[in-house]
């Protein structure tokens, strides 16, 4: 069985050799890029279960890397950065970012997030229905949302939260819960980036926004 396989994008080599030794103690093949004009590069010619990309290199930034591979690839990608500014991370999550890791990190960690982001992916439309809530459409099997007949266009984290919401309709779901289920890990009690995707996720429904209802104090549900 052949190994799944990791692109490393860091201009920092003791970064990227770090992240190689225990991707592969870990069971994946590395693939290693000194920027993001690199990663490009290989990304067209070879494919990856998971990316992580810093984001300040030289000659092209991890951001710009990631719109640009997103082109014509949905390559899970975990964002690496020495700065953690809510701005920065709301940036990433617009682009279609899966995750973002503050440096320092914790290497055990970073790879629990790649399997997490791996497993995640692997499973995405799982579920063959096709579902209407007034002038919304979900097709969950071609990952699709529809508002008043014209496609929503929603990054990857948008389409997994609203997903597991209509799953789990009238259901109430607390910011752990769903950082357990779409994310796939312990985020270690950093409920902001539920809210985050929530208000990224209820502008692209429009008016149907008005399906997801907060819970004050606790979380979210999708109810109609």
């Amino acid at each position: 069985m052949s190994k799944e396989r990791i692109l490393i994008v860091d201009d920092e080599k003791m970064i990227r050799n770090v992240v190689r030794e225990y991707a592969e103690f870990e069971g994946y093949e590395t693939v290693e890029a000194e920027d993001g004009m690199a990663a490009v590069e290989i990304c067209r010619r070879e494919d990856f279960r998971c990316i992580i990309m810093d984001i300040m290199m030289p000659r092209l930034d991890g951001y710009s890397a990631v719109k640009e591979i997103r082109k014509t690839k949905q390559i899970p990608v975990i964002m690496l950065s020495a700065r953690g500014e809510e701005y920065d991370k709301l940036f990433g999550f617009e682009i279609g970012v899966d995750d973002y890791v503050v440096k320092p990190f914790s290497p055990k960690e970073l790879m629990a997030r790649v399997r997490a982001v791996i497993k995640r992916s692997a499973s995405n439309g799982v579920t063959a229905e096709k579902l209407t809530f007034e002038g919304l459409e979900i097709n969950m099997t071609g990952r699709e949302v529809i508002v008043d007949g014209k496609a929503a266009s929603l990054t990857p984290k948008e389409y997994d939260l609203l997903f597991y919401l209509v799953r789990n309709k009238g259901i109430a779901l607390s910011r752990e819960k769903l950082l357990e289920e779409v994310w796939g890990y312990d985020f270690y009690g950093d409920d902001r980036t539920v809210d985050t995707h929530i208000k990224m996720l209820r502008n692209s429904l429009g008016e149907y926004r008005k399906f997801i209802v907060t819970l004050r104090g606790m979380g979210y549900k999708f109810d109609c």
